[in-house]
């Protein structure tokens, strides 16, 4: 008996001192991965509703996570023998205690990271730098741009709601045509302390098509017919016959862009609460096809990407609609990409009792 009392007390203590730290990596770094993704997407699912509502926007960054991990052993033992021929009495006991205690850190996004992060526009080399890097030409432009060479997109909310000018859709289609057949490069000079954004078209063993395509593109946009580089720069007019002049948009923009064809619930509609999807000359018959469709309803749906709660009503992405969840993913990252003033980076740090 003594010896089954010896090796319990030995492994109940050893128990007690083996290492927690190690064992939670591979479950908390993915738990927190999730849960920091889908509460991301979820923010600015909401942010965006918000904005369809004339609410004001709100991000949080999850700036820290600390998480704090005890655990506690006791152990009681206890022997007794009476005299020869009597029972003989033992007792063994114990307890563990776990805690398991997360502080997780926000910073609202204000000042001056408010300001450079989603009402600056964009930089044109980001707008040229997306589409070399593969991201659909005319998704890139429809959502980014507000004009090249003084073509006007589509701006569905706010004050300068607008339909796109007749040559936008020919002009973004070929842009993507000749984007799937790699007869695009990308250079970047340095022009007088400046980064200057060069569009090459590199390739002469192009298909009748394309060579069309080529030709409408500069026609459109009145760059000179034989130009075999098109210097990309920022403005509403360009200087010269060779450039391409583009007005992007900031982050704010593109979110009020995209929160204006948000399927609101007719109810909030007719009643004033957030104005109906505008519709402009010379659309289709059936309607913008949005970007991102979001929809809206009473109940929370069963296949959804991303769903919020919002003024009684749910508004979500279903999950089947793979274009909506990608142009959605891409708008994130876009987010990110504009996020440029200096913070400190999120720090993960488990400290184990």
């Amino acid at each position: 008996m003594s010896r089954v009392l010896v090796l319990a007390v030995t492994a109940l203590l050893a128990a007690s001192c083996a290492t927690v730290g190690p064992a939670t990596i591979a479950r908390d770094r993915v738990d927190y991965d999730h849960a920091i993704t889908t509460s991301w997407k979820r923010t600015m699912l909401l942010n965006m509703v918000k904005l369809r509502y004339g609410d004001t926007p709100m991000f949080l960054d999850v700036s820290s996570i600390i998480n704090s991990y005890t655990l506690d052993a006791t152990l009681s033992a206890g022997a007794s023998w009476p005299s020869a021929g009597g029972p003989t009495v033992s007792t063994l006991g114990g307890n563990a205690h776990y805690t398991d205690k997360p502080t997780i850190t926000y910073n609202p996004l204000l000042g001056e990271r408010f300001t450079r992060s989603l009402m600056t526009p964009l930089q044109p080399a980001v707008v040229v730098s997306l589409i070399q890097s593969g991201w659909a030409a005319d998704s890139v432009m429809r959502m980014m741009v507000s004009s090249a060479n003084g073509v006007y997109n589509r701006f569905g909310g706010g004050a300068r709601a607008r339909g796109a000018d007749p040559e936008w859709e020919a002009i973004v289609g070929a842009m993507r045509r000749i984007q799937a057949s790699a007869a695009v490069g990308l250079r970047v000079e340095n022009e007088q302390g400046r980064e200057l954004t060069v569009l090459v078209l590199h390739r002469n063993d192009v298909t009748p098509e394309i060579s069309a395509d080529m030709r409408t593109l500069r026609g459109l946009l009145h760059i000179r017919e034989d130009a075999k580089e098109i210097r990309v720069v920022y403005g509403s007019v360009p200087k010269h016959d060779n450039e391409l002049a583009l007005v992007t948009r900031s982050m704010l923009e593109i979110l009020i862009d995209l929160a204006s064809t948000i399927e609101a619930p007719e109810t909030d509609v007719a009643q004033g609460m957030t104005p109906g999807v505008r519709r402009f000359e010379g659309e289709p018959a059936e309607g913008y096809r949005p970007l991102v469709r979001i929809r809206s309803g009473d109940s929370e749906p069963e296949h959804a990407f991303v769903a919020v709660p919002y003024h009684g009503h749910w508004f979500w992405i279903d999950d089947r609609d793979y274009p909506s969840k990608g142009i959605f993913s891409f708008v994130m990252i876009v987010f990110s990409l504009m996020d440029t003033a200096p913070k400190g980076q999120p720090i993960v740090t488990v400290p184990v009792s």
